[in-house]
């Protein structure tokens, strides 16, 4: 058994840190040195998870390529169980441009799935079945699987910057019994797209505005931020460590509101750490 099986969102991450966001525009810039690190949403949530004692797995497609091999040496230093296929198309990678107050911007390239399914409805119906609770990555793949993992305890998903009418999303959303989903493109929409989602449990995140809470029974509840224990460095994969920090809480058994104020200790924890493969202690376990 296991405690999360995070489906999808393997891939690397380039960070660059550049002056300012966006960028000055020149012929060429001068920057720190460019590294080139396990990163994607999937990747954030199971890091942030097992960092925080929960026994993971993940299952996802993963190319044959050096970036996939900077993937898998990542997943080797844990404990984290993988299930994983080839991806012909090679390994998703975003480029992330950090400026000096730890924000980003991500130039994603999904490097989408093309074919038949990469694993067998059996496969990932075993998988569901040892785990206390799935969370979904958005991927192309796991679309399609969408029937298999809806027999899953309980499920999350994060819809990111989802902008309230892109249907891809709402396979997803359906599905899930807890929604996290950015305010980002949603703006003053958030609320009113939050209360379509009911009954499940929405967590409309806003970065260092903290987050709101929606639930079927009680008015939204605003998450305030949490300070970093220090300086911030990197808030990529802020909210995959939030995340993981509801999941966490939850599986626990804290209610979502106390879970959710947890979580944003943990992302601001995550945010003083440059990278995904957080050190021992850093993230609150409690």
């Amino acid at each position: 058994m296991v405690d999360l099986l995070v489906i999808g969102g393997l891939g690397v991450d380039v960070r660059v840190q550049v002056p300012a966001l966006p960028p000055p525009v020149a012929d060429s810039l001068l920057v720190p040195p460019i590294d080139m690190r396990i990163g994607n949403t999937g990747a954030g949530v199971a890091l942030a998870a097992h960092a925080l004692g929960l026994r993971v797995a993940l299952v996802d497609v993963l190319g044959t390529d050096p970036a996939g091999d900077v993937v898998r040496a990542a997943l080797a230093r844990t404990s984290i169980r993988t299930t994983l296929a080839d991806a012909p198309a090679g390994t998703r990678r975003s480029v992330n441009l950090v400026d000096p107050a730890g924000r980003r911007m991500s130039l994603h390239d999904p490097r989408p799935w093309s074919g038949p399914a990469p694993f067998a409805d059996a496969e990932l119906a075993a998988l569901v079945a040892e785990a206390a609770h799935v969370h979904l990555s958005i991927m192309d793949w796991a679309r399609d699987s969408l029937a298999t993992l809806r027999a899953a305890t309980s499920v999350s998903t994060d819809l990111h910057d989802w902008d309230g009418e892109n249907d891809y999303h709402r396979p997803f959303a359906r599905i899930a019994d807890l929604v996290f989903v950015s305010d980002t493109r949603l703006g003053e929409r958030a609320g009113a797209e939050a209360a379509r989602l009911a009954p499940r449990t929405v967590l409309v995140t806003g970065g260092a505005a903290g987050a709101t809470l929606h639930t079927p029974d009680a008015p939204p509840a605003h998450v305030p931020a949490a300070t970093a224990p220090g300086p911030v460095v990197d808030t990529n994969g802020a909210g995959d460590a939030f995340a993981a920090g509801v999941i966490a809480a939850r599986l626990r058994g804290a209610d979502v509101l106390d879970a959710a104020r947890y979580a944003a200790r943990v992302a601001a924890a995550a945010c003083a750490h440059d990278g995904m493969e957080y050190p021992d202690g850093l993230l609150p376990r409690a």
